[in-house]
Protein backbone atom coordinates (compact mmCIF):
# COMPACT_ATOMS: atom_id res chain seq x y z
CA UNK A 1 0.00 0.00 0.00
CA UNK A 2 1.38 3.41 -0.99
CA UNK A 3 1.93 5.67 1.98
CA UNK A 4 0.90 9.33 1.85
CA UNK A 5 3.54 12.02 1.65
CA UNK A 6 3.99 14.03 4.84
CA UNK A 7 4.30 17.76 4.14
CA UNK A 8 5.83 19.67 7.04
CA UNK A 9 5.44 23.34 7.83
CA UNK A 10 8.74 24.89 8.95
CA UNK A 11 8.51 28.01 11.15
CA UNK A 12 7.43 26.87 14.60
CA UNK A 13 6.61 23.36 13.43
CA UNK A 14 10.24 22.37 12.88
CA UNK A 15 12.19 25.41 14.09
CA UNK A 16 12.08 26.46 17.74
CA UNK A 17 10.88 30.04 17.35
CA UNK A 18 10.76 30.42 21.13
CA UNK A 19 14.54 30.85 21.04
CA UNK A 20 14.09 34.25 19.40
CA UNK A 21 13.17 35.86 22.73
CA UNK A 22 16.76 35.71 23.96
CA UNK A 23 18.02 37.30 20.75
CA UNK A 24 15.67 40.25 21.24
CA UNK A 25 17.09 40.63 24.75
CA UNK A 26 20.58 40.68 23.25
CA UNK A 27 19.76 43.86 21.32
CA UNK A 28 18.16 45.54 24.34
CA UNK A 29 14.53 44.83 23.43
CA UNK A 30 11.96 43.12 25.69
CA UNK A 31 11.89 39.37 25.00
CA UNK A 32 8.13 39.35 24.48
CA UNK A 33 8.60 41.48 21.37
CA UNK A 34 9.80 38.38 19.53
CA UNK A 35 6.29 36.94 19.55
CA UNK A 36 4.75 40.26 18.58
CA UNK A 37 7.20 40.57 15.71
CA UNK A 38 6.45 37.14 14.25
CA UNK A 39 2.70 37.67 14.61
CA UNK A 40 3.15 40.97 12.76
CA UNK A 41 5.06 39.20 9.99
CA UNK A 42 2.16 36.81 9.52
CA UNK A 43 -0.39 39.63 9.67
CA UNK A 44 1.31 41.66 6.95
CA UNK A 45 2.14 38.61 4.86
CA UNK A 46 -1.47 37.45 4.99
CA UNK A 47 -2.73 40.94 4.16
CA UNK A 48 -0.55 41.06 1.06
CA UNK A 49 -1.61 37.53 0.16
CA UNK A 50 -5.27 38.53 0.43
CA UNK A 51 -4.55 41.43 -1.90
CA UNK A 52 -3.01 39.03 -4.42
CA UNK A 53 0.63 40.00 -3.89
CA UNK A 54 3.41 37.54 -3.07
CA UNK A 55 6.07 39.46 -1.12
CA UNK A 56 9.32 37.80 -0.05
CA UNK A 57 9.57 36.84 3.61
CA UNK A 58 12.63 39.02 4.22
CA UNK A 59 10.93 42.19 2.96
CA UNK A 60 7.86 41.63 5.12
CA UNK A 61 9.84 40.49 8.16
CA UNK A 62 12.31 43.36 8.06
CA UNK A 63 9.58 45.96 7.74
CA UNK A 64 7.67 44.63 10.72
CA UNK A 65 10.87 44.24 12.74
CA UNK A 66 11.83 47.87 12.23
CA UNK A 67 8.30 48.85 13.29
CA UNK A 68 8.32 46.90 16.57
CA UNK A 69 11.84 48.11 17.41
CA UNK A 70 11.15 51.76 16.57
CA UNK A 71 10.47 52.95 20.15
CA UNK A 72 12.77 50.55 21.99
CA UNK A 73 15.95 51.61 23.86
CA UNK A 74 18.23 49.37 21.81
CA UNK A 75 21.90 48.88 22.72
CA UNK A 76 23.01 49.32 19.08
CA UNK A 77 21.95 51.04 15.87
CA UNK A 78 18.65 49.84 14.43
CA UNK A 79 20.29 48.45 11.31
CA UNK A 80 22.73 46.41 13.40
CA UNK A 81 19.87 45.19 15.60
CA UNK A 82 17.90 44.07 12.55
CA UNK A 83 20.88 42.16 11.18
CA UNK A 84 21.47 40.52 14.58
CA UNK A 85 17.88 39.26 14.69
CA UNK A 86 18.02 37.92 11.15
CA UNK A 87 21.34 36.23 11.76
CA UNK A 88 19.81 34.53 14.80
CA UNK A 89 16.78 33.48 12.74
CA UNK A 90 19.13 31.75 10.31
CA UNK A 91 20.71 29.75 13.13
CA UNK A 92 17.63 28.53 15.03
CA UNK A 93 17.62 24.91 16.19
CA UNK A 94 14.81 22.47 15.54
CA UNK A 95 12.54 21.22 18.33
CA UNK A 96 14.00 18.21 20.11
CA UNK A 97 11.48 15.76 18.58
CA UNK A 98 12.14 16.78 14.97
CA UNK A 99 15.21 14.71 13.98
CA UNK A 100 13.86 11.40 15.25
CA UNK A 101 10.38 12.27 14.03
CA UNK A 102 11.60 12.80 10.47
CA UNK A 103 13.84 9.73 10.60
CA UNK A 104 10.91 7.67 11.83
CA UNK A 105 8.74 8.81 8.94
CA UNK A 106 11.42 7.96 6.39
CA UNK A 107 12.16 4.55 7.95
CA UNK A 108 8.43 3.71 7.84
CA UNK A 109 8.28 4.41 4.12
CA UNK A 110 6.71 7.86 4.16
CA UNK A 111 7.86 10.49 1.72
CA UNK A 112 8.70 13.72 3.54
CA UNK A 113 8.73 17.29 2.21
CA UNK A 114 8.65 20.78 3.69
CA UNK A 115 6.69 23.86 2.65
CA UNK A 116 7.62 27.21 4.19
CA UNK A 117 6.43 30.79 3.99
CA UNK A 118 10.09 31.71 4.48
CA UNK A 119 13.05 31.20 2.20
CA UNK A 120 13.89 27.69 1.01
CA UNK A 121 17.57 28.24 1.82
CA UNK A 122 16.71 28.95 5.47
CA UNK A 123 14.68 25.74 5.73
CA UNK A 124 17.39 23.76 3.94
CA UNK A 125 20.01 25.01 6.42
CA UNK A 126 17.72 24.23 9.37
CA UNK A 127 17.36 20.61 8.24
CA UNK A 128 21.08 20.34 7.54
CA UNK A 129 21.93 21.48 11.09
CA UNK A 130 19.48 18.91 12.43
CA UNK A 131 21.17 16.17 10.40
CA UNK A 132 18.03 15.17 8.50
CA UNK A 133 18.19 17.01 5.19
CA UNK A 134 18.89 13.71 3.44
CA UNK A 135 15.63 12.32 4.84
CA UNK A 136 13.53 15.06 3.23
CA UNK A 137 12.63 14.67 -0.44
CA UNK A 138 11.96 18.33 -1.21
CA UNK A 139 12.11 21.71 0.51
CA UNK A 140 9.63 24.13 -1.03
CA UNK A 141 8.99 27.84 -0.46
CA UNK A 142 5.96 29.93 -1.29
CA UNK A 143 8.39 32.38 -2.88
CA UNK A 144 8.01 30.08 -5.90
CA UNK A 145 4.22 29.98 -5.55
CA UNK A 146 1.65 32.64 -6.44
CA UNK A 147 0.88 33.46 -2.80
CA UNK A 148 1.76 32.64 0.81
CA UNK A 149 0.07 29.91 2.80
CA UNK A 150 -2.80 29.63 3.60
CA UNK A 151 -3.88 30.73 0.10
CA UNK A 152 -5.00 27.69 -1.93
CA UNK A 153 -2.44 28.48 -4.64
CA UNK A 154 0.41 27.76 -2.21
CA UNK A 155 -0.77 24.20 -1.59
CA UNK A 156 -1.54 23.71 -5.29
CA UNK A 157 2.04 24.72 -6.05
CA UNK A 158 3.35 22.13 -3.57
CA UNK A 159 1.14 19.38 -4.99
CA UNK A 160 2.34 20.12 -8.50
CA UNK A 161 5.99 20.21 -7.43
CA UNK A 162 5.62 16.92 -5.55
CA UNK A 163 3.44 15.31 -8.25
CA UNK A 164 0.87 14.25 -5.68
CA UNK A 165 -2.90 14.50 -5.41
CA UNK A 166 -4.40 16.38 -2.44
CA UNK A 167 -5.69 13.28 -0.69
CA UNK A 168 -2.23 11.71 -0.92
CA UNK A 169 -0.57 14.46 1.14
CA UNK A 170 -0.81 15.04 4.90
CA UNK A 171 0.12 18.52 6.10
CA UNK A 172 1.60 18.63 9.60
CA UNK A 173 1.72 22.10 11.18
CA UNK A 174 1.50 23.89 14.52
CA UNK A 175 -0.58 26.71 13.06
CA UNK A 176 -4.37 26.24 12.88
CA UNK A 177 -4.50 28.71 9.97
CA UNK A 178 -2.19 26.38 8.02
CA UNK A 179 -4.30 23.34 8.90
CA UNK A 180 -7.43 25.20 7.81
CA UNK A 181 -5.89 26.35 4.52
CA UNK A 182 -4.58 22.90 3.66
CA UNK A 183 -7.88 21.24 4.50
CA UNK A 184 -9.77 23.69 2.29
CA UNK A 185 -7.32 22.82 -0.50
CA UNK A 186 -8.21 19.14 -0.09
CA UNK A 187 -5.12 17.94 1.79
CA UNK A 188 -5.25 15.67 4.81
CA UNK A 189 -4.09 17.32 8.03
CA UNK A 190 -2.51 16.64 11.41
CA UNK A 191 -2.30 19.42 13.98
CA UNK A 192 0.96 19.44 15.94
CA UNK A 193 -0.29 20.95 19.18
CA UNK A 194 2.97 21.58 21.03
CA UNK A 195 1.41 23.84 23.67
CA UNK A 196 -1.77 21.96 24.55
CA UNK A 197 -3.92 24.87 23.37
CA UNK A 198 -7.55 24.45 22.28
CA UNK A 199 -8.13 24.39 18.53
CA UNK A 200 -9.93 27.52 17.24
CA UNK A 201 -13.53 26.53 16.42
CA UNK A 202 -13.66 28.91 13.42
CA UNK A 203 -10.97 26.89 11.64
CA UNK A 204 -11.52 23.64 9.76
CA UNK A 205 -10.74 20.87 12.24
CA UNK A 206 -7.70 18.65 11.63
CA UNK A 207 -8.07 14.94 10.97
CA UNK A 208 -5.92 14.27 14.01
CA UNK A 209 -3.99 15.97 16.79
CA UNK A 210 -0.48 15.11 18.02
CA UNK A 211 1.88 16.58 20.59
CA UNK A 212 5.21 15.65 18.97
CA UNK A 213 6.45 14.81 15.50
CA UNK A 214 7.32 11.34 16.79
CA UNK A 215 3.61 10.46 16.77
CA UNK A 216 2.99 11.06 13.06
CA UNK A 217 4.02 7.61 11.83
CA UNK A 218 1.89 5.82 14.40
CA UNK A 219 -1.20 7.91 13.64
CA UNK A 220 -0.90 7.42 9.91
CA UNK A 221 -0.17 3.70 10.17
CA UNK A 222 -3.03 3.50 12.69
Amino acid sequence: MTRPLVLLDVNGTLSDMGRMSQHFEEIGAPPQLAGLWFASVLRDGFALTAAGHNATFRIVAEGTLRAVLADQPLNRETGDAVEHVFAALQELPVHADVPDGIRGLASNGFGVAALTNGAAATAEALLERAGVRDQVDAVLSVEDAPRWKPAPESYAYALQALDRSPDDVVLVAVHPWDIDGAARAGLRTLWLNRDGAPYPPAMTAPEGEIRTLLEVSGVLLG
